[in-house]
């Protein structure tokens, strides 16, 4: 199955409560909306890719839970992105500080924020020029480390808040840098 995208902006524009609704009466479809208004249906991933995923969140919580700096978010989580965009990377991380600053309403819905880490998991059906402009509109937003992790490649993409992005072979290391201090992930 492939990713379904509706243009919906000659009829309406949605409002952040309007697609939370939306997500609400849609829950067996993933949903994400780009910065052009753009609904997007993500189709669901297949065995080896959501093992994969649970594996990288584990990774991350558990070393959360060591360090106590953040909160960790699972693929299911929507962030409500500064441009407009509603997106679900597989893993997020968000800075403790952050995320109290939100109100109950705010962490109740769709957190108003871009997270400060992600993963994004490329999948079989996944365009690999899809998720890397994705991961563009994350950095564009606010993200201070995301990973692009790439098996049909063979390859990692780090993006960094101003700078180029490295692409790293696999296997290979993976540091959170000063933004996930300890926190490494053998890919």
């Amino acid at each position: 199955m492939d990713t379904v995208v509706i243009n919906l902006e000659p009829a309406v524009r949605l409002t952040d409560e309007q697609f939370y609704q939306i997500c609400m009466a849609n829950r067996d479809l993933s949903l994400e909306l780009n910065a052009q208004g753009e609904l997007i249906i993500v189709p669901p991933v297949g065995g080896e890719s959501g093992n994969n995923e649970a594996k990288l969140i584990t990774d991350l919580e558990i070393w959360n839970r060591q360090t106590k700096l953040g909160i960790v978010f699972s693929s299911s989580t929507i962030f409500r992105l500064p441009n407009g965009a509603k997106r679900s990377p597989d893993a997020a991380w968000v800075q403790l500080s952050r995320w109290e600053a939100l109100t109950p309403e705010e962490r109740e819905k769709f957190p108003p924020l871009v997270p400060d880490f992600l993963i994004e998991l490329r999948s079989k059906s996944d365009r690999l020029k899809t998720l890397q402009d994705k991961m563009q509109e994350y950095l564009e937003n606010g993200l201070r480390l995301g990973w692009l992790i790439n098996p049909q490649d063979g390859e990692v993409e780090i993006y960094r808040q101003g700078q180029t992005k490295t692409i790293v072979k696999m296997p290979s290391l993976l540091l959170g840098e000063d933004v996930l201090p300890g926190f490494e992930l053998q890919v």
